[in-house]
């Protein structure tokens, strides 16, 4: 390994030069991390809005049945095929956390949707949805995910 050479006859740089370096990197990076969550914001807002002012769209369906496509190729029983903030819930996914049955009262827009969609259309064929709390940050509910089954029931 080659190590550049250093030069000994060059200034030395002062402590408070080093310290403002060192203050101006940690506010760049402080920056940074301010857009990031900028972003992050704006993207949940523009998700919130969509899912409860919009209806599930054709293309929502063709990913759902994309997914349990390749489940199924995958010699799966199960898929996730949505998800979303538990705070869309209306007691914040507390009753999905805790398996209460009256869980699909706290559903609110796509996802009750869904749900009515799966108890209309799905469950008469045979299907089963699972409603989970797929994520804890910080020891919380995060995201909520259902979870389409098409196991045989057992006897």
């Amino acid at each position: 390994m080659s190590q550049t050479p250093v030069d000994p006859n060059a200034a030395v740089v002062s402590a408070e030069e080093l310290r403002k370096q060192m203050l101006e990197k940690q506010l760049a990076e402080m920056e940074r991390e301010d857009k990031l969550r900028e972003l992050k914001r704006e993207e949940l807002s523009k998700f919130a809005d969509d899912f409860f002012h919009k209806h599930v769209g054709e293309q929502e369906r063709a990913i759902i049945r994309n997914v349990v496509a390749r489940a199924v190729k995958d010699g799966k029983m199960e898929a996730l095929v949505y998800s979303f903030p538990s705070d869309f819930c209306t007691d914040s996914g507390r009753a999905i956390n805790n398996a209460d049955p009256d869980w699909p009262n706290t559903l609110q827009g796509k996802a009750k949707e869904l749900y009515d969609r799966f108890k209309d259309v799905a469950q008469p064929q045979g299907y089963r949805l699972k409603a989970m709390v797929i994520s804890f940050p910080g020891g919380v509910p995060g995201d909520i995910g259902f979870y389409l089954n098409w196991e045989p029931p057992v006897a």
